[in-house]
């Protein structure tokens, strides 16, 4: 049975302003609370934020972008959060775009699925206790965490294709998918994370679906509420070879044809309650392990108690599964 969590719906310009998400998790149902990765207050200091002024929750980062830091500062960041909250932490990372990867790097990775593995391969054993001794194309990294014992950090891959799917069964403990539709994940991601698990010999990754929806209103656009979410997505080359994957036809030009087409393809989930409650058993159904309840769209044309209240009334409804059970320490094998 799959559990429900909450993204944090915007990025905070300071700390305090998502004390009321934290909250949320804390006195709900929900079991994580996620964040993207943020280019104002960095999410690692926001969580740890949080779990100073008393809300110590499970969280997770999905996903912070690869080129953004070294393998063994990831390791201990993310090592650092759960000593913080004393909480299992799920740490997703990912290559980002090929424009971001040139704006930091100088140029692009010639191989992310290289590149990934490699990263995952170094914070992995460092998670797990291991001197790491790795000369990578792109990372190199010969040292240890100190050890120090805390809770578990799971780490995680953001997946949207096959090939990364497939390296995320082979090397991650967490696959994290965003904007990808039941069906899609059915069909495609499930079956390249098992190929990969089996090819390693070790088990399937959990799945973790950030799904963004809104409940439906009169007053409420849903073409509107998807583009004020994900409309940057759309415009990135690997997010619109996965929608046209799925069956989904997106056209750059015609942002507000795609953001239609995404809806009817059920990438973006709108209905009443009980439409959007069948849509979120799919993805259950489709082997997601964990839901993660996206309301940026309806935050950024609404406001925060808007979206709050969206999202308390989407996990009553949503009859969420029993809490998981504690993850095994080390992260990725």
């Amino acid at each position: 049975m799959s559990t429900l969590s909450v993204l944090m719906p915007f990025m905070p310009s300071r700390s305090e302003q998502a004390l009321p998400l934290a909250a949320l998790v804390q006195h709900s149902v929900a079991y994580r609370l996620w964040q993207g990765q943020a280019l104002v207050v960095e999410p690692h200091q926001t969580f740890s934020h949080l779990a100073a002024s008393g809300f110590r929750v499970p969280v997770g980062t999905g996903v912070t972008l690869m080129p953004f830091r070294h393998p063994y500062e990831a390791a201990l960041q993310a090592r650092s959060l759960a000593l913080a909250t004393g909480h299992p932490v799920v740490a997703g990372y990912g290559p980002g775009a090929a424009v971001l990867q040139r704006s930091l790097l100088g140029a692009p990775y010639a191989s992310p699925l290289t590149a990934a593995r490699e990263y995952l391969t170094v914070v992995g054993g460092l998670l797990a206790g291991r001197r790491v001794d790795h000369e990578g194309r792109y990372f190199s990294c010969h040292v240890e965490l100190v050890p120090q014992p805390g809770p578990p950090v799971e780490v995680g891959l953001g997946v949207l294709r096959p090939g990364m799917a497939r390296l995320a069964g082979e090397v991650a403990d967490v696959a994290i998918t965003w904007m990808t539709p039941p069906r899609y994940l059915r069909e495609v991601i499930v079956p390249a994370l098992e190929e990969g698990a089996r090819k390693a010999g070790r088990p399937v990754p959990r799945l973790v679906a950030m799904v963004p929806l809104a409940l439906s209103a009169p007053d409420r656009d849903p073409v509107e509420l998807l583009l004020a979410g994900n409309s940057g997505h759309l415009k990135l080359p690997h997010y619109q070879d996965m929608l046209r994957r799925s069956g989904i036809d997106v056209d750059p030009d015609d942002p507000i044809a795609s953001a239609a087409a995404v809806i009817a393809g059920r990438a973006f989930v709108t209905g009443d309650g009980d439409e959007v409650r069948a849509v979120l058993d799919e993805y259950r159904a489709a082997g997601v392990d964990e839901i993660v309840l996206n309301v940026t769209g309806l935050c950024r044309t609404r406001g925060l108690p808007t979206a709050l209240g969206e999202l308390e009334t989407l996990l009553e409804t949503a009859a969420a599964p029993a809490v998981p059970s504690a993850v095994p320490a080390g992260g990725a094998r």
